[in-house]
């Protein structure tokens, strides 16, 4: 089960004015009719998410490509979001000085 699989799972599904859609596959060897959706979606790159409104129209384009994108609610997109940052807060940057320590002269 993918990542994005079992986030779904956890989190109940609401209607959301807003939908964020993140390209999951890449473009390469798709049909042209697909890639000119994800084009008109504006999803260029892997990993990319973009927010649309949630029309028919757009509904129906993520329908066409379902198989090469991931559909999230606002509620969804925000709670993946804040678990990134969690995880980033408990991994600081490690810093790493190459500047050699200054040496104290205490004999004069």
């Amino acid at each position: 089960m993918s990542a994005f699989n079992a986030f779904k799972a956890n989190v109940p599904v609401a209607w959301s004015p807003n939908l964020y859609i993140t390209l999951v596959r890449g473009i390469p060897g798709t049909r042209r009719l697909h890639r000119r959706t994800l084009e008109a979606l504006r999803l260029t790159k892997c990993n990319r998410t973009v927010m649309r409104w949630n029309t028919p129209t757009v509904r129906g384009m993520i329908q066409q490509v379902k198989r090469l994108v991931v559909v999230e609610t606002e509620e969804m997109y925000n709670a993946r979001k804040q678990k990134v940052a969690n995880h980033r807060d408990l991994c600081p940057p490690l810093v790493v000085n190459h500047r050699p320590a200054p040496t104290t002269d205490s004999s004069t």
